[in-house]
């Protein structure tokens, strides 16, 4: 009788980057290891400096080091991950719980051995780096967004300050930094006092009367609460003029990633008011002619999520084979907690990702859209509870998004009409499969719409 062949399965670790580097990086030095055969002394310590940082890398040459993975460690991972990119080597920047090292043997020798082992085997996976050029986007949009969040905390220190005087100004105008509550603030900072006649100062917009804004202007005018108020106005005026900087290397570098010279085609976009935190130059355009779509037809995205997502990610799509990947990435698609075929748990895993919050923020506007994607929200709002629900808006905007970018077609809304049909058919249908196997059949009422 013939023995049967069992079948056999090869190892899956095997040596792929015999030439690897681990490094351990840290705030004031860096440990490196490289393979115990390339030096008597494989494990060495560098300081932060450029000058060191040289040596590290002349030294990595030296022994023939192809490839190099290291940690996320804050920001120090930047100076050397660029010097190592210049010089021609592969870097991969891994994620730090992703290569926990053995219980109990924690030191940083250990740490950078234990990377050069892992990426000797090919256990490890570099994180998404966009482009230099995005790189440069990116860096210059996170600082609009530091300098938008200064200036909404100047906003709460002068209205600390009117409060405190009992300058009920914000219970009267919605905005005391826009256009009415400018010229009342820098009126009051003049000397002006009289509550008529800085109430004359409001726009035509404002629905308060001019009786009501005088009443809320009413106070007791205390010098030290005036000093705060003009402080906090003052640091307001020096933000908005780093803000015009910033929006013009933001509008340099939008120019400097075109890919076509066209603008998007007029009328696409629907009438909507311009977002109060744009940038003054026609962003839109920019954005269009850099990734070759118009992101702001997908309903809910504006101009200023469209930035966002165009720095942090860019216009090319390439390092992730689908939209499955590019949803994970952003931390927007279900867990996959499984034990003994039974899920465990579902729940999305935490991810401060830039992207994924204005696309979060992009899905909670969608709550009164009369669009199929606001139609596709309301029932997700139906089914679970909101931030779920937000999460699921979210996870569908990232894949028009990754379409558009990969396919170069535009969006097209059908309608809430159109959603809400499809969502008809597929219960009908999922009704009339569970009447057949009850051996039953689905008849429609004649009074039915």
């Amino acid at each position: 009788m013939a023995q049967r062949k069992r079948p056999t399965t090869q190892s899956a670790i095997t040596l792929t980057h015999p030439n690897a580097a681990g490094i351990d990086i840290g705030s004031a030095s860096h440990f490196v290891a490289v393979p115990p055969d390339r030096d008597d002394e494989p494990v060495r310590e560098f300081a932060s400096f450029t000058a060191d940082l040289n040596r590290l890398v002349d030294w990595l040459d030296a022994c023939s080091v192809d490839t190099v993975a290291m940690e996320s460690t804050g920001v120090y991972w930047i100076p050397l991950y660029e010097l190592l990119e210049s010089r021609g080597f592969s870097v991969l920047l891994v994620n730090a719980r992703h290569v926990k090292n053995v219980s109990g043997r924690k030191s940083d020798v250990l740490d950078c051995q234990w990377l050069q082992q892992l990426m000797s085997f090919g256990l490890l996976h570099g994180a998404f780096r966009p482009a230099e050029q995005v790189c440069v986007l990116r860096c210059l949009n996170r600082q609009r967004m530091m300098l938008l969040r200064s200036q909404g905390r100047l906003v709460q220190h002068m209205q600390k300050a009117l409060t405190q005087m009992n300058i009920q100004l914000a219970n009267v105008i919605s905005d005391v930094v826009g256009q009415t509550g400018q010229r009342i603030l820098r009126a009051i900072l003049a000397g002006e006092r009289d509550g008529m006649a800085l109430a004359k100062l409001k726009s035509a917009r404002i629905h308060a009367s001019e009786d009501e804004i005088a009443k809320s202007l009413q106070g007791s005018w205390r010098p030290e609460h005036l000093f705060a108020l003009k402080q906090a106005l003052d640091a307001f005026d020096f933000c908005a003029t780093q803000l015009a900087e910033c929006d013009a290397q933001i509008q340099a570098q939008l120019q400097a990633l075109h890919v076509r010279d066209d603008a998007p085609a007029a009328g696409s976009k629907r009438a909507r008011g311009r977002a109060r935190n744009a940038p003054k130059f026609d962003l839109r355009t920019q954005l269009f002619q850099m990734c070759g779509v118009d992101l702001t037809r997908i309903d809910g995205i504006d101009v200023t999520t469209a930035l966002v997502v165009a720095s942090e990610v860019g216009a090319d799509m390439g390092k992730f084979p689908s939209d499955k990947h590019f949803a994970s990435w952003l931390g927007l698609c279900p867990g996959t907690r499984i034990t003994g075929g039974k899920v465990m748990s579902g729940k999305t895993k935490r991810c401060a990702n830039r992207a994924a919050q204005a696309l979060r923020l992009a899905a909670a506007s969608l709550r009164s859209s009369q669009s199929a994607l606001g139609a596709y929200y309301r029932r997700m709002c139906a089914r679970m509870d909101k931030p779920k629900a937000v999460t699921a808006a979210a996870h569908k905007l990232a894949r028009l998004i990754y379409a558009m970018l990969t396919h170069g077609q535009e969006y097209t809304d059908l309608g809430q009409e159109y959603f809400e049909e499809r969502y008809r058919q597929r219960v009908l249908h999922n009704l009339a499969t569970k009447a057949k196997v009850m051996g039953m059949q689905l008849v429609p009422c004649g009074s039915a719409v």
